[in-house]
């Protein structure tokens, strides 16, 4: 079932994609389990954009196919606490040269359902806004993606500009997406790399001295 999910999604094949994550979650399926397999189609689809198969209309309509599962999905992990204190402010966004937004918004409402204040920047973001959004938002965690190999190095001068403008000691730095692993961190200069959308509210979670549940 997991396989048909990421090969249908990959596919874009948004009925039939729609109707397995409904039939996987009436059958008492991890929702969590779900959104990994949506990760993997995405990365599917990352690489056929990348060897020129897919276009931007097949990233965009990825993204809205996405979104519509996340609508099924968020509630079942929504607590009754949302509108408790929050535990820290996490700024996210996919940097410059690269549009793909599905593994950040995953990640997004992860960490919104287990306290977190976001505040998500979008996706081909300048590195000028990122220094602004920091500057305004005060975040205490960064989450910077992209699924290009192409959008490295705007990955690396994103955080050389957030060090430059002194505020790289205030705020702790992880990178994600398709294309990224942990050689990669010492490159851009960031603190660490997360693969799982799970993982990244684990992180962010040690940095800010909260027990994981």
């Amino acid at each position: 079932m997991a396989g048909d999910l990421v090969n249908t999604l990959a596919d874009l094949k948004e009925k039939e994609a729609l109707a397995m994550v409904q039939e996987r979650l009436d059958s008492g399926d991890d929702p969590m389990a779900i959104l990994d397999d949506a990760r993997t189609a995405m990365e599917v689809v990352g690489k056929r954009f990348e060897e020129h198969t897919y276009f931007i209309p097949d990233l965009v309509y990825s993204g809205e196919i996405l979104k519509a599962i996340s609508e099924i999905i968020k509630p079942l992990l929504l607590g009754e606490e949302e509108e408790s204190e929050k535990l820290g402010k996490v700024l996210i966004g996919t940097v410059a040269g690269d549009i793909h937004d599905i593994g950040k918004n995953i990640v997004t409402f992860l960490l919104e359902v287990n306290g977190f204040e976001v505040k998500d920047v979008g996706v081909d973001v300048p590195v000028k806004k990122f220094v602004e959004a920091i500057e305004e938002f005060g975040p205490d965690v960064v989450g910077l993606s992209c699924l290009l190999t192409v959008a490295f190095d705007a990955m690396k001068d994103t955080i050389t500009a957030i060090q430059e403008a002194g505020l790289r000691d205030k705020v702790k730095i992880m990178i994600g997406g398709g294309v990224v692993d942990a050689n990669l961190v010492p490159y851009v200069g960031a603190d660490a790399f997360e693969q799982y959308a799970s993982g990244a509210v684990t992180l962010s979670k040690k940095w800010l001295g909260i027990k994981a549940d």
